[in-house]
């Protein structure tokens, strides 16, 4: 079964990062991808363009790059390289985790046997040593857990997921929603009919620590989550309820002190 790695790299991104996630889904893997199609987003470091030139060198073909002038955010940056990936199954990477030798060996065995859309898995959680995970992000199994799962927390990990591109353009893409494009895209393929699984333990290392807590928190953040759960009401994913209920609970855990 073929399949394209999508990832999406802009100027803040450590060389040394890139290097290790790129060394997980291709020197490490016991399954390798068909092409990997990496897009950068705006005008990236002289030090990240050296670290791309080496890999391209050493793949060639394998490695498509997608050069973008300006910086267009995650959402569409993610939505031009899906046009661009050649086969059917795309598993994502952010560029600076670590894939676990056998991910995707294990996913692409789950599409081989199972009538799903998209698949994902845990994800530990490190902040500065990737063989010291402090946390892991455990998810329901099956479909129907996954839909109870999503009215109030994402029911996918976006950086271990695996997709078919035609169930993910069918639901219209990734789309602008600050900070929460992926958790808008699987609301919107649950109600187009794609189906759901989890693998039930960790195949991607997540970097987070105290920068994540930096990035989820604060009136900005707050704000453009209140904006994403009325988006998600409108169209017909939450009830009056469970609208409600997520505001009265999450949004005073925003602006609270980090």
């Amino acid at each position: 079964m073929k399949f394209s790695v999508l990832m999406s790299i802009y100027y803040k991104e450590k060389p040394e990062f890139f290097n290790r996630a790129m060394q997980s889904i291709w020197d490490e893997q016991t399954v390798k991808p068909n092409e990997i199609v990496l897009v950068q987003d705006g005008k990236l470091t002289d030090e990240l363009y050296e670290s791309i030139n080496k890999w391209k060198k050493k793949l060639r073909n394998i490695l498509k790059i997608i050069p973008l002038e300006r910086n267009v955010g995650l959402g569409d940056a993610l939505n031009i390289g899906l046009q661009n990936c050649s086969y059917e199954i795309v598993a994502r990477m952010d560029t600076d985790d670590v894939a676990k030798a056998d991910r995707f060996e294990k996913q692409l065995g789950v599409f081989e046997s199972s009538d799903i859309d998209i698949c994902s898995s845990w994800v530990g959680e490190f902040d500065n040593d990737e063989n010291e995970i402090v946390s892991y992000r455990k998810l329901p199994q099956n479909h129907e857990e996954i839909i109870k799962f999503a009215k109030k927390r994402n029911p996918i990990n976006h950086p271990a997921v695996m997709y078919k591109k035609s169930a993910v353009q069918s639901a219209g893409g990734y789309k602008k929603m600050m900070w929460f494009e992926d958790y808008y895209l699987w609301m919107r393929m649950i109600l187009n009919g794609a189906k759901f699984y989890n693998i039930q333990e960790s195949l991607v290392k997540m970097r987070a620590g105290y920068g994540q807590l930096e990035r989820r928190s604060g009136l900005k953040y707050a704000k453009e989550e209140f904006k994403f759960y009325k988006e998600i009401y409108n169209i017909g994913f939450l009830n009056k309820n469970e609208f409600f209920i997520n505001i009265i609970t999450r949004i005073p855990i925003r602006i609270m002190p980090k």
